[in-house]
């Protein structure tokens, strides 16, 4: 682990139009020996959009890879730049002071498209309040030391393991700081609802909602998306959610849901296909992932 942390290191070095065409080779070798990621990508899209041709569905999942490869390389660059670089390289849209400029508290929702890690460092560089989030603890110590070690390197921000009891979390959220949110993970139905996702039950966390409810949280979505060529990346802040939270915790997942899917239909190639988002199945359904 410490040779692959070492060559982030080393390639985070090169422009940015050389580190993506490097990515996306790595992608390509990973859509041949990632053979399970790979059905993985697959099985969502044919379940996602079962009106494609599976040839549809085939070369927008090596495209997925081709993303998925730039992201894992140019994980470095976000790791180990300067903050003056990545300025450079994000091009933000829209409300992005709202935080800054909102007396309450705030919740920045973030769903898992390729440049996740990029709307994390796009919060702590061009917003003044300072951030926490939720974070799944590696198994690897050395991993897990470099993955804290680069989020919280602009010391803006607080992270806590998932396994954590959540009152260090609330408490920080009712000192002020933002929290940065993952809503579309599958984590098992505890606290969480079958909520349909493309059509298909997804166990989804209903946590956004009540969080918000709560703390009187007022709902900003943040997505990252990388440009073609190595250009930089696009982060866009949207408006602040009207009319949410509601007293239907579930009514408001289904919201969310519904609004992820349009930002997916977007850039379809750019979200996280490689993960089980639909491992979780209601009582008495089948696996829909084999086994």
């Amino acid at each position: 682990m410490r040779l692959v942390l070492f060559l982030l290191w080393l390639l985070h070095w090169l422009p940015l139009p050389i580190l993506a065409a490097l990515g996306r080779g790595l992608g390509r070798l990973l859509w041949h020996v990632a053979g399970s990621r790979r059905r993985i990508a697959l099985r969502n899209l044919a379940l996602c959009f079962p009106a494609w041709t599976e040839d549809q569905r085939q070369a927008l999942a090596r495209e997925h890879f081709h993303w998925l490869g730039r992201s894992l390389l140019e994980r470095g660059l976000l790791w180990y730049a300067s903050p003056a670089r990545l300025r450079r390289l994000m091009h933000i849209e829209g409300p992005a002071s709202f935080a800054d400029t909102h007396d309450g508290p705030v919740m920045w929702l973030v769903p898992h498209f390729m440049g996740l890690d990029v709307a994390g460092a796009a919060v702590q560089l061009f917003v003044a309040r300072p951030g926490c989030s939720i974070y799944q603890a590696q198994s690897n110590k050395v991993f897990d030391a470099a993955l804290r070690r680069a989020r919280l390197r602009y010391g803006n921000a607080r992270i806590f393991a998932r396994n954590e009891t959540a009152k260090p979390l609330m408490r920080a959220i009712k000192d002020g700081m933002g929290f940065f949110n993952l809503p579309d993970m599958d984590f098992g139905a505890k606290d969480a609802a079958f909520v349909p996702f493309f059509g298909v039950p997804a166990a989804t966390l209903l946590a956004p909602s009540r969080m918000a409810r709560l703390l009187g949280m007022k709902v900003q979505p943040v997505i990252a998306y990388m440009l073609p060529g190595g250009r930089g990346y696009r982060v866009r802040f949207f408006e602040p959610w009207d009319d949410f939270p509601t007293v239907d915790a579930e009514a408001d997942t289904l919201r969310m849901n519904r609004w992820i899917e349009e930002r997916i239909r977007e850039h379809v190639a750019q979200y996280l296909w490689v993960h089980k988002r639909f491992k979780t199945r209601p009582p008495g359904e089948a696996p829909l992932y084999g086994g």
